[in-house]
């Protein structure tokens, strides 16, 4: 019945000592929204940066042999992957924002059993229990 009413988003995640409180709520989205805030201006400032990269590479461009090309090419391959990182942080912490307003923050997403306020403090994104990660992990790899 719990996991249906957390479904429901009737109730809010399990702890060994009850329902959390509207405090405890009310900390852990502050704590999600201050994350987000840092992620967000990281992104803006890569971005930034990538853009001036990107013109400094376009205005160097004259005299490249093969090699600086594939060096240029490589540079931004990973500045675009540090874009993407940031990028999909941001969106577990937004992800998870939704998660705790709908009440099914706190819920492991697979079998839906409460993730433990251990993980939740470790990585308050997550959306799986540390065994339905495990299992995912080992699928994947």
């Amino acid at each position: 019945m719990l996991v249906e009413e957390a479904r429901a988003g009737a109730v809010t995640p399990q702890r060994s000592g009850g329902a959390r409180s509207q405090a405890e709520i009310d900390e852990i989205k502050a704590g999600l929204q201050r994350r987000h805030n840092e992620l967000q201006a990281e992104y803006e400032e890569a971005v930034s940066l990538t853009q001036q990269l990107s013109r400094a590479h376009l205005a160097d461009t004259a005299g490249d042999d093969d090699a600086d090309i594939g060096t240029k090419t490589s540079q931004r391959e990973g500045e675009l992957s540090v874009l993407r990182g940031i990028s999909e942080r941001r969106e577990q912490v937004e992800l998870a924002l939704q998660r705790l307003g709908e009440g099914t923050y706190g819920y492991c997403e697979r079998c839906t059993a409460p993730i433990p306020v251990e993980r939740l403090g470790l990585f308050p994104w997550a959306t799986t229990c540390v065994g339905c990660k495990q299992l995912q992990e080992r699928r994947a790899g």
